[in-house]
């Protein structure tokens, strides 16, 4: 019998007690093999990376998307698009008729196209699946590996990552700033320790804000943001904002700031913006800003207005400079090479495409125009023609200011078919005599309401050039290549602060034309006064002498005979009356003569108007009278009732029997009213014809 032991004793076991024995959770029967199988796939996904496996789908997945839309080819939109117009036009017969006959078009074109594109992708699998099943009847491995290559291969090149590398690691860029919109980078965003470098390794716009904004803090320009960045064919354009004082420190510092992009010459080109005072358009330019600018627009004989606006040419920002030229006093102002015979041209092109406008060009040195010669109407060379040219249109304006009241029309004359504008065009204004340039001062001051506008042209604004610091006092602006004197001359003595740099252009040479033809411009109607660059449209000379022949051949503008008949009794200005002493004698002969239209016409080699030759009649025949008494008497003018009694004496039969009043009636259709002959005799002023104007109507 045994016997029991001690409950203190040890239990001699192999089996820890139930205290001390480990509790373990219930797990799933799995959960053992889950890390293996994570590494399965961890695997499985690296090799499939490695073989571009997500590649391959993804090109094949373009691949289908591509010839879904290849095979739809925009035909469900337009068939839908049809549709849709269809319920819009309900009402109109002839509307959905028509619409829907281009549905059934569009339907029968669009299985017509799905027809032709299945086809070819039939012909295309069937010579795929040809060679796939000739390998494998075949058992060639060779031939079923290389089509397996050659179909991994499409699939990987067709889903390649085509995202381009950026240079944020290279500019120092934060990964971040470097998608932000329209490259906006203030101050604050500037990645410390980042250093100036060249534009042209900028590749984002906010990397190229960047690239502005460390050039001007190291040039010290107070700029605080750069926004808007956009890039351009020619390079970058973005607005910038200064946080004291003005945008003028931009366009100091533009030389060091060419040097901090390692731009070329002039390729820094601040425009403060008027809106804002603050900021500016700031453009860096490294290649040709006017390279895609459009060409001259074809204008046919008379198919547009004095008073449409036109195109004439293309600012750096390539929007269009359009101007209307009605009642607009102009100033051209280019060096030699500047361009300023191609911008005379431009806007002669448009003025002689008018129905409603007469171009005069008036040039005593140069031949103005030049190929729009048949275009134009009285051509001015010498200087007597320019004078007499310049005097004829002082007269008429200040006839017409006397007839608008009698018409009607205002304020200012109303241009017309019937009563039209006309546009003198004077180059070489320097060049003129010290008359033709009163008379065009004269003209300028009273021009504009009466319909007679003059555009002068210099190589200089400066008073040197001018005579008279008349500049900034004519409305509308444009200069090309000049000195920088002649900036402040025309734009005024702040200009180049505000960015009116035309002194920044480059003439043209005999081999290239550099900036010819190039302008800053103001007081273009309906256009803020924005200191822009244009380019005006360069057209040849074939191009110009095939426009003029056409005009010349649809007509050109004559002048109305309401104003011819108002300048004939006005005053003429005192400095071109001839002066007398005190018995009466000549003591200085008049230095210009005022001349009818016909004359004129005659004067400067113009065609004549038709129907104004002074045939034989009646009328020829009493200028012819005139002249003779004239002539024996041995004067150069005659009071109106000595004339008369001269004529009495010269042939009694014809004129024995006429009045005064009658002899001014049968002279008015061909010489015009009684002038003013200056003294004669103890009468101071009176009223008569001259010999030298009677002599021009033979």
């Amino acid at each position: 019998m045994a016997m029991p032991l001690p409950e203190n004793r040890a239990t001699l076991t192999l089996v820890p007690p139930a205290a001390r024995a480990p509790i373990f959770k219930a797990e799933p029967a799995a959960s053992k093999e889950a890390k293996p199988l994570r590494v399965v796939a961890e695997c499985t996904n690296r090799v499939a990376q490695m073989t571009l496996l997500p590649h391959t789908l993804r090109g094949y997945r373009q691949l289908g998307r591509r010839w879904l839309t290849r095979f739809h080819d925009d035909y469900p939109q337009l068939i839908a698009s049809t549709d849709q117009a269809i319920r819009e036009a309900a009402g109109d017969v002839t509307a959905e008729a028509r619409l829907q006959d281009r549905r059934a078009e569009l339907r029968t074109e669009y299985w017509r196209h799905r027809l032709t594109f299945t086809g070819k992708t039939a012909g295309v699998a069937t010579a795929v699946a040809g060679g796939v099943g000739f390998g494998a009847v075949t058992g060639s491995l060779w031939l079923d590996l290389v089509a397996g290559i050659g179909a991994w291969g499409i699939g990987a090149f067709h889903g390649r990552d085509r995202s381009q590398p950026d240079a944020d690691t290279v500019l120092g860029l934060p990964a971040d700033d470097a998608t932000r919109a329209h490259g906006s980078v203030t101050l604050y965003d500037l990645p410390e320790g980042a250093r100036p470098f060249p534009i042209r390794r900028a590749e984002t716009p906010q990397q190229a804000a960047v690239c502005v904004l460390l050039a001007m803090v190291a040039e010290n320009v107070p700029v605080v943001e750069v926004w808007d960045m956009e890039r351009q064919p020619w390079g970058w354009q973005c607005k910038v904002r200064v946080g004291e004082n003005t945008p003028e420190a931009i366009i100091a510092k533009a030389g060091g700031l060419e040097t901090r992009f390692d731009l070329p010459t002039n390729g820094v080109r601040p425009q403060p913006m008027v809106e804002r005072r603050a900021c500016a358009i700031l453009r860096l330019v490294e290649g040709n800003p006017f390279a895609t600018a459009p060409g001259l627009p074809y204008r046919a004989p008379k198919s547009i207005s004095i008073t449409d606006k036109s195109r004439l040419g293309t600012s750096v920002g390539g929007d269009p400079l359009e101007a209307a030229f009605a009642g607009v006093m102009g100033l051209v102002v280019a060096a030699s090479g500047g361009g300023k015979t191609g911008m005379l041209q431009a806007i002669g092109e448009v003025t002689t495409a008018c129905y409603d406008n007469i171009t005069i060009d008036l040039d005593p040195h140069g031949d103005g125009l030049e190929d729009l010669y048949d275009a134009v109407r009285v051509t001015g060379r010498s200087h007597s023609q320019i004078e007499s040219v310049l005097l004829f249109f002082l007269m008429l304006s200040k006839g017409r200011a006397r007839l608008r009241a009698k018409l009607g029309m205002g304020k200012k004359w109303q241009i017309s078919k019937e009563h039209p504008h006309f546009t003198v065009i004077f180059d070489e204004f320097p060049k003129g005599s010290e008359l033709a340039k009163r008379l065009a001062f004269e003209l300028l001051l009273v021009g504009r309401k009466e319909a007679v506008t003059l555009i002068i042209a210099s190589q200089g604004g400066t008073k040197l050039y001018l005579g008279e610091n008349i500049a900034q006092m004519i409305a509308l602006k444009a200069v090309g290549p000049c000195k920088v004197g002649d900036t402040r001359a025309v734009f005024g003595d702040g200009a180049v602060a505000e960015g009116w740099l035309p002194h920044k252009l480059s003439p043209a040479t005999d081999t290239d034309p550099k900036d010819a033809g190039h302008i800053f411009v103001q007081g273009v109607p309906g256009m803020a006064d924005e200191p822009i660059e244009y380019a005006i449209h360069e057209t040849p000379s074939e191009t110009l002498r095939k426009l003029a022949a056409e005009r010349l051949e649809a007509g050109l503008v004559e002048p109305d005979q309401d104003s011819l008949d108002a300048m004939r009794s006005v005053d003429l200005p005192e400095y071109v009356e001839a002066e007398y002493d005190k018995d009466g004698d000549l003591k200085k002969p008049a230095p210009v003569e005022l001349l009818t239209w016909d004359q004129l016409l005659r004067l400067c080699d113009a065609a004549p108007t038709a129907g104004a030759e002074l045939e034989a009649s009646p009328a020829r025949t009493l200028i012819e009278d005139a002249v003779a008494v004239m002539e024996k008497a041995g004067v150069d003018r005659m009071k109106t009732e000595t004339l008369l009694l001269a004529l009495r004496d010269y042939d009694p039969t014809a004129y024995g029997e006429m009045a005064v009043d009658e002899l001014r009636t049968r002279l008015k259709p061909v010489a015009g009213e009684p002038v003013t002959l200056g003294p004669i005799g103890i009468e101071k002023n009176p009223r008569g014809f001259k010999l030298a104007k009677l002599t021009n109507l033979l």
